[in-house]
C-alpha cells in the first residue's frame, strides 16, 4: 500500500536523522477499531456532547473556545476533532500518559484553543497538555531564498538535506532557532568547513581539546595527572571555568522550558571560551609542569562537557577533523 511505503520512507529518514519513535500510530486504527465512535458515545453519555440539526457537537464553548465544534457532520462523517479526541483518550486514558506535548506547525496555531477545550470537555486537566508550535523554515542559497512549493513538487527532503550537508549540520541548524522564530537555513554556510559554520566551530573546539590530551599522554613530565585548579587565575581560564559551571543549569532550563535551542547557543559560547583559552593559555609547558597539569584538568573537563552537550543534541564529537 502507498501508506505503508510512505511510513517505511519516514522510518528510514528518521533513522538517518537519529530520531526514534517508540510508537508509530495510524489514524486509521482509531476508525477501524471503533475508537472514534466509542469516544463520541462516551461524550454524548456524559453530556459533554449533544445532538443538534442532525450533527453531533462538542461543548467546547464552555471551556474557552469561540464556539462549540462539530464532532459528527450531518452526513455521519466524523470531523478531524473527533479523531483528535479519540487519540487523546488513547494517550491520556489507555496508555496513561502523565504529560503530553503536542508538536505542531504554524498552520495549527488557531487549533490550540479548540484542542484545549476538547480536552477539558473530556475531563482531562489541560495542565497535562502542552503545545509547541514551530514556525516555518526558509532555505537560502547564494544569499537568496529558494522558491519551494509542495503544489509544484519543488521540495527539499530531509534525506536530500542530509546527503548535502550531513546529519550533524542538519540537526544543529534546526536546533539553533527558538520554536517561535522563523528559521533562515543557510545552505552555503552549512556546507562550509570554517569557523563561520557554527557546528564546525563547536566540533573543532572538541578536536582541539582532544589533540592536547593526546599530546599530553606522551609527555614524561605530565605523569602526575591530578592538577591544582586553584592555580587557574588567568581571565580566559576563569571564563571557561564559569561556563562549565553553568552547564547543568542550562540543560535543566532547556528541558523545563521546552527550549532545545538553548543547547546549541550554549555550545557555541563554550566553544568560543575554549578557543580563547587555547589561544592565550599555553597548556603543555615542560618548564612549568605544575601549571600544565592544572590546565590539563581544565582541558579534560571542557572536553567532557562539549562531548556531552553535542551528544544531547544528537551530534557527533569528533576527536580529529
Amino acid at each position: 500500500m502507498v501508506e505503508d511505503k510512505m511510513i517505511q520512507q519516514l522510518r528510514r529518514d528518521c533513522a538517518a536523522m537519529g530520531i526514534e519513535f517508540d510508537v508509530w500510530f495510524s489514524e486509521r486504527k482509531l476508525h477501524d477499531e471503533g475508537l472514534v465512535q466509542q469516544q463520541i458515545d462516551h461524550l454524548l453519555a456524559s453530556g459533554a456532547a449533544y445532538e443538534k440539526d442532525g450533527a453531533v457537537w462538542l461543548r467546547t464553548a464552555e471551556y474557552g473556545d469561540e464556539e462549540d465544534r462539530v464532532l459528527v457532520r450531518r452526513d455521519g462523517a466524523p470531523t478531524y476533532i473527533a479523531s483528535d479526541v479519540a487519540y487523546a483518550a488513547d494517550k491520556f486514558y489507555t496508555r496513561g500518559f502523565d504529560r503530553v506535548i503536542y508538536v505542531w506547525g504554524p498552520d495549527h496555531f488557531g487549533y490550540v484553543p479548540r484542542m484545549k477545550a476538547a480536552l477539558a470537555a473530556m475531563g482531562i486537566d489541560i495542565k497535562r497538555a502542552e503545545f509547541v508550535i514551530y514556525q516555518t523554515v526558509r532555505f537560502l542559497e547564494g544569499g537568496e531564498p529558494l522558491s519551494l512549493s509542495k503544489r509544484r513538487g519543488d521540495i527539499i527532503t530531509i534525506r536530500e538535506l542530509i546527503d548535502d550537508i550531513g546529519r550533524d549540520a542538519v540537526r544543529f541548524f534546526f536546533l539553533m532557532r527558538s520554536v517561535d522564530a522563523h528559521l533562515d537555513f543557510d545552505l552555503d554556510l552549512a556546507r562550509q568547513q570554517s569557523a563561520e559554520n557554527p557546528v564546525y566551530y563547536v566540533q573543532y573546539a572538541h578536536t582541539r581539546l582532544c589533540s592536547i590530551l593526546r599530546e599530553a599522554a606522551s609527555a614524561d613530565y605530565l605523569r602526575e595527572v591530578d592538577g591544582d585548579i586553584s592555580l587557574l587565575t588567568h581571565p580566559d581560564e576563569l571564563a571557561l571555568l564559569r561556563k562549565l559551571a553553568d552547564y547543568p543549569a542550562e540543560v535543566l532550563r532547556s528541558a523545563e522550558e521546552l527550549a532545545p535551542h538553548r543547547l546549541p547557543h550554549f555550545a557555541r559560547e563554550l566553544a568560543q571560551d575554549v578557543h580563547q583559552f587555547y589561544t592565550n593559555c599555553r597548556v603543555l609547558n615542560p618548564d612549568n609542569p605544575t601549571m600544565s597539569r592544572a590546565r590539563l584538568k581544565l582541558v579534560a573537563g571542557a572536553r567532557i562537557v562539549l562531548a556531552n552537550i553535542l551528544g544531547l543534541m544528537g551530534i557527533s564529537a569528533p576527536e580529529r577533523m
